[in-house]
């Protein structure tokens, strides 16, 4: 066993909320050590970025803090110190441009993570960040102590301040796994379940549906959905069958409220609008025209742009009958009721919700019955959709919790 003692700051997890955490401390005149459990820092940033980096939004920032739901408020002043704007910018510093795709969402202008990564991670070195792979963080020792194992067996840690930034409990075999759930318990942190975040759904197919159009997409398609509370919500985008239910970005932006409706009410009711560009009377219109020999299929090709998995679904909810009236036809293309069951398990989610509850930290994110520890990231009891929202205010919380441990050392 080693022991190591020295005055610094150790930040625990390399993900995007560790490192910036990291370049905050030392920036502020901390000394940084940065451990990981995985072989090298910033797997899932890695993965999220392989089919295009989505580093942020463009939209304004009053809209933009609105996407964090009940912590909204928490996560706005996380923004304030690094938002959107500040966020492009700072990715210059590391020389990647940005670009605003034709969604709002921001990405580099070559599409890539790695660069920006390799750019980050070394000038956190240059910077004197010192980096520890392959170590696992397992709690605190008597004397307050980090314990961490790695190849070479297990060692102790002390650190004046400790940033945690340990990640979700989406992504196991990128290193978030959610282990450090049941040690912070063991520790008395206030800490909210953990649960899946923009994930999809489960709704029960036929064997037909499965086998013919899991995998198939859904657009342009709307989905309409009406609270407990009577609030009403209608968003158009796309989604995927898949052969449990539904996924994608569409479904994504809303499944908190779903998620949440479904464990108060065991299940929820959305409706599918299949036809967004056109309305319900012009629908019955077209519908009610004389189908001569044309096949009901060729009908709803022709009249409604409704075919393919679109038509799929219509066969999967809708009686037999309702095909022959045009009037409740064309109501169910406009708002094809669809029962979600359950959301997926939490491994197959792309984020989630739930962590220390930010209740138990003080405004620049320290544990408050935990002096000198610090929480940072998607361990966080906040949650965001995609689109650039989740990874922005994670970096921004690293760097509130960077700057907050390296302010608390000066005072110490």
């Amino acid at each position: 066993m080693n022991q190591v003692n020295s005055k610094r700051v150790v930040v625990i997890g390399g993900g995007p909320a560790g490192l910036m955490a990291a370049e905050s401390a030392v920036a502020h005149g901390a000394s940084v050590d940065l451990y990981d459990r995985m072989g090298s820092v910033g797997r899932k940033f890695l993965i999220a970025g392989k089919g295009g980096l989505n580093l942020s939004h463009s939209e304004p920032l009053q809209q933009f803090v609105t996407r964090f739901g009940q912590r909204q408020h928490e996560v706005a002043r996380w923004l304030e110190r690094l938002g959107p704007d500040a966020l492009r910018a700072w990715a210059s510093g590391l020389g990647v441009e940005t670009f605003v795709g034709s969604s709002g969402r921001v990405f580099p202008k070559d599409l890539k993570a790695a660069p920006l990564l390799r750019g980050w991670v070394r000038r956190l070195r240059a910077n004197g960040v010192r980096f520890h792979v392959q170590q696992r963080w397992t709690g605190w020792d008597d004397t307050g102590a980090l314990r961490l194992v790695g190849i070479a067996g297990e060692q102790r840690v002390a650190a004046d301040a400790v940033v945690l930034a340990l990640g979700g409990a989406s992504w196991p075999i990128l290193g978030s796994d959610g282990a450090w759930f049941p040690l912070l318990r063991e520790c008395d942190f206030d800490l909210a379940p953990l649960q899946p975040s923009n994930c999809g759904f489960d709704v029960g197919w036929s064997a037909f549906l499965r086998k013919r159009f899991a995998g198939a997409p859904i657009k342009p398609v709307a989905i309409g959905w009406t609270g407990a509370d009577d609030s009403r919500i209608y968003r158009q985008g796309e989604f995927v069958l898949t052969e449990n239910g539904i996924e994608g970005s569409l479904v994504y932006s809303l499944s908190a409220r779903l998620r949440d409706a479904i464990a108060t009410t065991g299940s929820t009711t959305i409706e599918i609008d299949l036809a967004p560009g056109r309305d319900a009377a012009r629908l019955e219109r077209d519908l009610s025209r004389p189908r001569g020999s044309h096949s009901l299929a060729k009908h709803l090709h022709r009249h409604a742009g409704i075919d393919g998995a679109k038509a799929a679904l219509l066969h999967e909810v809708l009686e037999r009958d309702v095909f022959n009236d045009p009037a409740r036809l064309a109501a169910a293309i406009k708002a094809l009721p669809l029962c979600l069951l359950r959301p997926r398990p939490l491994d197959e989610a792309i984020s989630s919700a739930g962590g220390v509850r930010l209740e138990a930290l003080d405004e620049h994110l320290m544990v408050r019955n935990k002096p000198g520890v610090f929480c940072a990231g998607e361990m966080l009891d906040w949650e965001a959709p995609t689109g650039g929202y989740l990874l922005t205010a994670a970096i921004a919380s690293g760097l509130v919790a960077g700057a907050g441990a390296a302010a608390w050392l000066q005072r110490k």
